[in-house]
């Protein structure tokens, strides 16, 4: 898979230790920290209707700041990096999450909602739908995989990006390619445009919903349902 890449593994590893400060440090203009970003995709889950009496993956977890949040969710929690000094760091960070050593060892058809949050703009287009067949296989009929991705046509957002040192390679994907990937795979594909509202506007942020629709969101929440159920 893509995501094995030695390439890529070394440059994460080498990131690992200090990859919140790296993107905390690209993100600043928001107000806000990391952990807003991962608790919002949290939030994004639960308003999608994934009960807590449910199994979820985060594939590509990084050093398992989402994963935390997962933990204290959801009934169980899987995550995989191909970075061992994210996974280390994340098995420290999540440590009921079952974080799985290789992509071969998350088991098929076992979980009701997956996450790939970040991950597909590291991956080389021609492999990114292989890597949406790969995740989806690790779903049970009827689940749900959750695709955020940063929004090109945001400016702020492409800014963020040029700003962080591990998204130096990173190709981002047009809305409409997000929606295609899941699509060649998963049924009843549907997409959000989320965080509009950086922290001197929070109070306006319950407002987002409503603006699902509009192209300005920072990032993309596309999802797509395993068919079979």
């Amino acid at each position: 898979m893509s995501l094995d890449r030695a390439s890529e593994v070394e440059k994460f590893d080498h990131y690992a230790p200090t990859y919140r400060e790296a993107h905390q440090r690209s993100v600043r203009l928001s107000g806000e920290g990391p952990e807003y970003f991962a608790e919002h995709k949290l939030g994004c889950l639960a308003r999608a209707g994934v009960s807590s009496a449910h199994s979820v993956l985060d594939y590509g977890c990084g050093t398992g700041s989402l994963t935390r949040l997962l933990c204290g969710r959801f009934a169980f929690v899987g995550a995989f990096d191909p970075s061992a000094e994210s996974a280390k760091l994340a098995r420290e960070q999540a440590p009921s999450a079952t974080v799985y050593g290789e992509e071969a060892a998350i088991p098929s058809e076992r979980f009701d909602a997956a996450v790939l949050s970040g991950v597909l703009h590291h991956v080389p287009p021609p492999e990114r739908s292989r890597l949406v067949q790969a995740v989806a296989a690790k779903l049970k009929p009827g689940g749900r995989l959750f695709v955020f991705e940063h929004n090109p046509y945001n400016p702020l957002t492409r800014r963020a990006v040029r700003l962080c040192p591990f998204d130096d390679d990173a190709i981002l994907l047009p809305p409409r390619e997000v929606r295609a990937l899941l699509a060649g795979t998963l049924a009843s594909v549907r997409q959000d445009y989320v965080l509009f509202f950086p922290r001197p506007l929070a109070p306006l942020r319950p407002l987002e919903p409503w603006l699902a629709w509009f192209p300005l969101g920072a990032q993309t929440m596309t999802v797509g349902v395993r068919a079979g159920a």
